[in-house]
């Protein structure tokens, strides 16, 4: 999987890492992967919910072993 942009969340809580996201994806062009890293407990429901509404594709999400949440983004 070749990523275009990582976005790193880490530190920020909920709403933050959403709304990060949206802004770092809109300069993405379609069909680029956008990788987040995030360790807000909370991302593992916001990612896929946001993807489910914004039509961009949640192609991976990984929790680490250090709590760090991997999240891969397709741009629709």
């Amino acid at each position: 999987m070749e990523v275009a942009k990582t976005l790193d969340t880490r530190g920020m809580l909920c709403p933050m890492p959403i709304i990060k996201t949206k802004k770092v994806i809109q300069e993405l062009q379609p069909g680029e992967i956008l990788e987040v890293i995030a360790d807000d407990p909370g991302a593992k429901e916001d990612f896929p919910a946001w993807c489910e509404q914004t039509g961009n594709e949640l192609l991976k999400l990984e929790e680490k072993e250090n709590g760090d949440i991997y999240v891969y983004i397709k741009k629709r």
